[in-house]
């Protein structure tokens, strides 16, 4: 099976500073790192880092093409990705000394995808196939219809949370994947709880302590997960880190239960790292890791 991932592609700027700072405030920071980010970026090379077939459906400017590069270094299709009259997304990134960030993201090229790159995409998918979707494109609503109609299985992460795109997109949704301020804002915003969504499983993040599920099967009484204990150096891709490995898991047949498992793992390791799509485990890693 393969994994279809409409998102974002980002160059990222992360700095790391002693202490995040107040409005109008200048600090200096210590270190600065240039690598491969955005939402999309980071999940399509955590899929595949997972062992799933990842093609990603993104765009870059003119000067975007380092990081297509690197994406097909790390094992994800590219075909699908297209060059327009934009700069290519990028993201202002400060880390502090607990691992703590502030991001302040350019969407450029990402809210300039061709909406015809879809149809010429989603042609290929199979019956069965995953839609991965984020909230720093646009064409989300289109993507998940389209993809209901060829038969795909649709999984949304909502952030940024946005309420109307996460509105458009929930009709279609099959997985849900947020974090628990993620699902406060969605579910005050809704006027609704979870059970309301008519998705079949929604699973909720708390960073450390793990987190919860709730799927339509166990009446969505929620059942929790467990985080492995670490120490934390920079949380910047954890989360996109845990959506890349559990969409990947679910794609290679994993139980739920399992694929949250090595997902949770997956971001467990990735926050000891300092960076985000370069920097993301692969398999042998998680595998081999001993919390």
């Amino acid at each position: 099976m393969t994994i279809w991932n409409l998102g974002s592609i980002n160059a990222d700027l992360a700095y790391s500073v002693p202490r995040l700072p107040l409005p109008g405030e200048t600090i200096a920071a210590s270190s600065m790192l240039r690598g491969l980010g955005g939402k999309g970026a980071n999940m399509s090379v955590a899929a595949a880092r997972a062992a799933s077939r990842v093609v990603h459906l993104g765009a870059v400017g003119a000067d975007g093409g380092w990081a297509v590069g690197r994406m097909m270094e790390y094992g994800v299709d590219t075909r699908h990705i297209a060059r327009v009259d934009a700069v290519t997304g990028h993201a202002v990134i400060l880390v502090d000394d607990g691992g703590e960030n502030s991001i302040v993201i350019h969407h450029g090229a990402n809210h300039a995808i061709p909406e015809t790159l879809l149809g010429s995409a989603l042609s290929e998918a199979s019956t069965g196939d995953w839609l991965l979707m984020q909230n720093e494109t646009l064409l989300q609503p289109e993507a998940a219809a389209l993809a209901r109609r060829l038969g795909l299985k649709v999984a949304y992460v909502p952030a940024p949370f946005e309420i109307d795109a996460a509105s458009a997109v929930l009709p279609f949704c099959d997985l849900l994947v947020l974090n628990e301020v993620e699902c406060d804002q969605l579910t005050t915003a809704m006027e609704a709880g979870l059970a309301d969504l008519g998705i079949d499983t929604v699973v909720v993040t708390e960073g450390a302590r793990g987190g919860r599920l709730h799927t339509r099967r166990n009446r969505w009484q929620p059942r929790r997960f467990a985080a492995p204990q670490v120490t934390s150096v920079d949380t910047t891709g954890a989360g996109d880190t845990f959506a890349g490995y559990l969409v990947a898991g679910l794609d290679r047949g994993m139980p739920l239960e399992q694929a949250v498992g090595m997902a949770a793992k997956a971001a467990a390791l990735m926050v000891t790292r300092h960076g985000t799509a370069d920097v993301i485990p692969d398999l042998r890693d998680v595998q081999e890791a001993r919390f």
